[in-house]
């Protein structure tokens, strides 16, 4: 696709985008358009179902990271389960995995359960980005702060907000939670709810250092029609 010209503060946001197509009803064609869209407007990923990887990566050949979601959207499957999706999406491509917490474990304070698999997590994504979806939406405030926290003591890279999938999205209140109580070297995930170039300068910010949205190229495009 021929790109249209855009600003260097979009450029300057579109390389922070995760740019994703996470829908059920998502086909080929679909991953297709906003793989060539993401090379197109040099996003710094596509985030896409796990069943497409091996073909997005195959499709751009090294000119964009393929990234996937593990466990998505709802986080209750078992770590062994989301180590096996992780493994198989690495062995077939994907350069960063979005990981979704098992909610329950947090409502119920089994810290050791989130502790262990966060662990076996990180060692699955030994030499890929791993960001950790925590649902905030379902969170309490100090639940979030402790998830900041369990995060940070895995290593994973990223704490994001997430799914989109759930009753609601990122929240600039959040995204300030985060960056106050994550390790200085995590970064900040802020997905769900991102509409437009003005939200997302507000979450950039307010200190998120990526964005996970499925809009901002159609936005972006639309300003210069």
């Amino acid at each position: 696709m021929v790109p249209v010209q855009i600003t260097p503060e979009e450029k300057e946001i579109l390389a922070r985008v995760d740019h994703t197509l996470l829908v059920q009803t998502a086909t080929w064609e679909e991953i297709l358009a906003i793989c060539e869209e993401g090379v197109a407007y040099g996003v710094a990923s596509v985030c896409i179902p796990p069943s497409y990887v091996g073909r997005a990566y195959e499709f751009l050949d090294g000119r964009l990271p393929v990234c996937t979601v593990i466990g998505f959207p709802n986080g209750y499957n078992t770590t062994a389960v989301k180590v096996f999706e992780a493994r198989e999406a690495i062995a077939q491509g994907a350069k960063e995995i979005d990981m979704v917490i098992n909610i329950g474990d947090v409502r119920q304070g089994r810290h050791d359960a989130i502790r262990e698999e966060l662990r076996a997590m990180r060692e699955a994504c030994s030499g890929v980005v791993l960001k950790v979806i925590v649902e905030t939406c379902l969170l309490s405030t100090e639940e979030k702060i402790k998830m900041c926290r369990m995060v940070s003591e895995a290593g994973a890279d990223f704490i994001k907000t997430s799914t989109g999938f759930s009753t609601g999205g990122a929240t600039l209140e959040d995204v300030k939670l985060f960056r106050q109580n994550v390790d200085s070297g995590i970064k900040v995930k802020a997905a769900g709810g991102i509409s437009s170039i003005e939200d997302a300068r507000a979450f950039l910010g307010a200190g998120a250092d990526r964005l996970g949205t499925s809009r901002m190229i159609k936005i972006v495009r639309k300003l210069h029609e």
